[in-house]
């Protein structure tokens, strides 16, 4: 497991990180992302809320909903965090969480 720093622009609009694709976004790449395993907050990490929601669909709400939710959340939390938790020890760059 690794820690990709976020690098902010002037305005604080775009977050980024060094994935092995390149510079990536944070809220189109790393949220839809199978190897983000968290978000980094100074020295605390909370789980990518989209794994969280993935594992925990259970058909009380509409699945939509649910990855509805957990992108909000991912959002809110990044709008603060300094790092992203990646697993992509092997370098294989960005693979979509909703492929089947």
């Amino acid at each position: 497991m690794k820690t990709l720093a976020i690098t902010r622009d002037e305005k604080k609009v775009r977050a980024t990180v060094d994935c092995t694709d390149g510079e990536v976004s944070i809220y189109s790449n790393c949220a839809f992302c199978i190897h983000c395993k968290g978000i980094r907050i100074g020295e605390k990490i909370y789980p990518s809320p989209q794994e969280t929601a993935m594992q925990n669909i259970s058909g009380k709400q509409s699945d939509d909903e649910v990855l509805m939710n957990a992108a909000m959340q991912f959002n809110s939390l990044a709008a603060s965090a300094t790092g992203i938790e990646c697993d992509d020890d092997q370098n294989t760059g960005f693979r979509s969480r909703y492929r089947r």
